[in-house]
């Protein structure tokens, strides 16, 4: 049931019955111990760097927080926001709506996301964090999606777990807007794609 004051929003009750409905992939204690290998993985390999640190929002949002206070080392943050989703279940040609406010030219990049499916959206903000003169671009992804429509030779650095072909939600990665903040990764019941 959709909110009769706003059609985009979804009932309290409906979020209930799509959660109900879902299956839990990885609980709370998986992701965060993932998130710890991650940070160690990526300490070993960025601490003596300088690096910047930038979120991709919204999914990066929790992944990104979550790194950041496991990084033990000196670096910087920053953020952009480039979707190819606009709030839907499918994705389209990537639009920009916030560029990084700190320069890139001869830093150590860190792009931290939620998830990486096909590879389009990672491989065009790679693409241009190169082009304004990055020393070097590093990826880290929470989940890796397990299929076959990758883009060609996009693979992230960094990867906390592995997981199957399903719609997911939680841990950064929306249901429709919602359910980012979900403590677990999800996967939508086939009745709600």
């Amino acid at each position: 049931m959709l909110s009769k004051q706003n059609p985009k929003l979804m009932t309290p009750e409906l979020t209930e019955e799509i959660v109900g409905r879902s299956t839990c992939l990885h609980d709370e204690g998986e992701v965060e111990s993932a998130l710890d290998s991650m940070a160690a993985s990526i300490s070993a390999e960025l601490s003596s760097k300088n690096p910047l640190l930038i979120c991709i929002m919204h999914g990066g949002l929790i992944t990104s927080g979550k790194l950041a206070t496991r990084l033990d080392f000196p670096l910087q943050m920053d953020y952009l926001h480039a979707t190819r989703y606009r709030g839907g279940t499918s994705g389209k040609d990537l639009q920009w709506k916030v560029y990084p406010s700190e320069s890139l030219r001869g830093r150590h990049v860190l792009l931290v996301d939620d998830i990486m499916d096909v590879g389009t959206t990672l491989k065009l903000i790679v693409e241009y964090c190169l082009q304004q003169g990055c020393e070097s671009v590093y990826t880290a992804v929470l989940l890796n999606k397990l299929h076959t429509r990758k883009e060609p030779d996009v693979v992230a650095d960094f990867v906390g777990l592995e997981v199957a072909d399903y719609y997911l939600f939680g841990y950064g990665m929306d249901y429709k807007g919602y359910l980012r903040n979900a403590p677990g990764i999800f996967a939508i019941a086939e009745q709600d794609m």
